[in-house]
């Protein structure tokens, strides 16, 4: 699951990495990237997301509350996030 989803993720940005959507998720990713910043994310960016992508964001929610936000593929995704917003 936890591939799949940053797979769906990242493919998301890289389409459209400009969109607010992907934007929104990009920012949650790299806030549950930073464990001294207390995974601080303004929860209200939620309300602007599309029904789909909010269920992205609670899986990425779920998959740091497993510890599961760091090591290789999460490595790897954030990669290609920081490319595809970096243009």
């Amino acid at each position: 699951m936890t591939e799949n989803l940053l797979e769906q993720v990242t493919a998301l940005i890289e389409a459209n990495p400009r969109s607010g959507q992907a934007l929104s998720l990009y920012a949650l990713c790299k806030t549950l990237d930073i464990e001294k910043g207390g995974h601080m994310y303004m929860l209200r960016k939620l309300a602007d997301m599309t029904p789909e992508n909010r269920q992205f964001s609670y899986g990425l929610m779920e998959m740091m509350s497993r510890g599961e936000n760091h090591g290789e593929v999460w490595d790897s995704a954030l990669a290609r996030m920081d490319a595809a917003i970096r243009g």
